[in-house]
């Protein structure tokens, strides 16, 4: 199986929980979306509104070519000028990497840009210089985000944890 479909087949079960109370064409913002494979392509396959975010101009030139319909910005996710907001966020195997501080303030642009309402699905990894479960949980309950799931070390992300919040 190729890898992105491995990950996707990894993902699915948590996209379809993370789009199942989403409007209909509702628009999503992905965090670190890479070149649209595999995450951006099954949302906008399920008839979402795609703004892609990633600092490897590369992979949003070929996100830019899969997907012409969409918004792909060229940017670094903690500096990004995105005006808006969104029914949901993703940021799916992105956050780790940067430093606690900016994993910290992550949660706080997530914050502003996430209509009420809407989604935020994210993983990361309990690696040494990223924050811990406790902390992730509690930077997006100071954000005023409710965590409706939180998987520890989820297998089916080899170990990454998962969180599933809305924001009231």
């Amino acid at each position: 199986m190729p890898d992105a479909h491995r990950r996707l087949f990894a993902a699915q079960s948590w996209l379809d929980r993370f789009t199942a109370a989403l409007p209909r064409g509702g628009a999503i913002l992905d965090l670190g979306c890479g070149g649209g494979e595999p995450i951006a392509r099954y949302l906008i396959d399920h008839g979402f509104r795609l703004t892609g975010v990633d600092s490897d101009v590369v992979a949003i030139d070929l996100a830019r070519t899969r997907f012409p319909r969409d918004t792909w910005i060229h940017a670094d996710m903690r500096i990004a000028a995105i005006d808006g907001q969104f029914d949901g966020i993703i940021a799916w195997d992105s956050l780790t990497g940067l430093s606690r501080a900016d994993q910290a303030m992550m949660a706080d642009r997530v914050g502003i840009w996430l209509k009420p309402g809407g989604r935020l699905l994210f993983n990361a990894r309990d690696d040494d210089g990223d924050l811990g479960p406790i902390e992730y949980s509690a930077a997006i309950a100071r954000r005023g985000l409710i965590e409706m799931a939180h998987v520890v070390q989820d297998p089916a992300w080899g170990g990454a944890d998962v969180w599933l919040a809305r924001k009231p």
